[in-house]
């Protein structure tokens, strides 16, 4: 009887996941089906570890985890600045399936971390994304963007990001991401459905799909000369988080390569090399025409805010592979 129940329990678990994405699209998607095999797997895998438990076990082990949960978060009231806190409330509001509070959790923990930790953006597009039935929006589709710019190889910001872009159209790049992913070696059970839809994007076989390479650190990169001006270096701090970009002035996103500095680094001589490629086999040494862009994000994310100040500057590859940037303009 108790592997019966277990086994509803796996298949609610795995509906409660995909049946808002099955509704939302009127198919088993790719992602339906993975987020599917993932809960399973997770599932299962908990349940091997924790044994076989009888009804009333079951009931006294989740309220004791709720209750672990609601003293974490009581916790974080008298100590706001724990980061780590706050990503474990996040996680656990998660598995509790309480998104919107998970989503809260990871704001705060965003919000100390200055938007620098990919990890912890692709898990707030989650919670937020499972938070709004497993439909896209705008605010988790951009999350997961910010989570591939900080984090090129996160696992969860490929997935999604690659999927949100199949939805917009954007074959080419949903197809990028997917491969990447398959580079970082995703879970045996869910490479067949990558395979399976990048050969839809990309119009080959399953069995055709290429594994996108490793970028490798190449000689000849851009040396990138960094000042600020000084009105901006006026209205700017020490900790602020410098962006400088290459990227493709013909399709800006995403950037080509990309390095983080801070305010305090400046003025600075920043090399930009195929190392810190965004998009694997996407490289500098691939591209004539460069736009070098150099930001300092007031907010700490990846993506222009409005308020931010910036520098940019084009170069010709073959001419040049050098420039000279000061930062003295602002975002409208």
């Amino acid at each position: 009887m108790l592997w019966v129940i277990f086994g509803l329990m796996l298949l609610a678990a795995a509906l409660v996941v995909a049946w808002p994405m099955f509704r939302h699209e009127q198919k088993l998607s790719i992602r339906a089906a993975a987020t599917i095999v993932v809960v399973l797997a997770i599932s299962a895998g908990l349940y091997s570890r924790i044994g076989t438990p009888d009804a009333q076990a079951v009931q006294g082990e989740m309220s004791s985890i709720e209750g672990m949960v609601e003293s974490l978060a009581a916790r974080l009231q008298s100590d706001p600045s724990d980061v780590r806190g706050w990503k474990m409330l996040g996680r656990s509001y998660s598995v509790l399936q309480r998104y919107t509070e998970a989503a809260a959790a990871y704001e705060r923990a965003a919000e100390l971390e200055n938007g620098t930790d990919g990890q912890t953006l692709a898990d707030l597009g989650e919670a937020v994304l499972m938070g709004n039935g497993g439909a896209l929006d705008p605010r988790s589709d951009q999350l997961f963007e910010n989570a591939v710019a900080v984090s090129p190889n996160n696992p969860k910001a490929l997935f999604y990001s690659g999927y949100a872009a199949g939805e917009r159209g954007d074959r080419s790049l949903a197809a990028e991401r997917w491969e990447t992913l398959l580079a970082v070696a995703p879970s045996p059970d869910i490479e067949g459905l990558l395979r399976q839809k990048i050969g839809e994007w990309r119009g080959v076989s399953a069995e055709e799909v290429q594994v996108a390479p490793q970028p490798v650190a190449q000689t000849g990169g851009l040396t990138i000369l960094v000042s600020l001006d000084p009105a901006a270096q006026q209205a700017v701090e020490p900790g602020h988080i410098v962006f400088v970009i290459a990227r493709d002035p013909a399709a800006p996103a995403p950037p080509i390569a990309a390095v983080r500095r801070v305010v305090g680094d400046l003025p600075a001589q920043i090399e930009l090399t195929d190392a810190n490629a965004m998009i694997p086999g996407r490289t500098l040494t691939s591209f004539e025409n460069i736009e070098i862009v150099a930001r300092v994000s007031l907010s700490g994310q990846p993506v222009a805010q409005p308020g931010d100040w910036f520098g940019s500057e084009q170069i010709r590859t073959s001419d040049t592979r050098s420039a000279s940037i000061v930062i003295d303009q602002r975002v409208p």
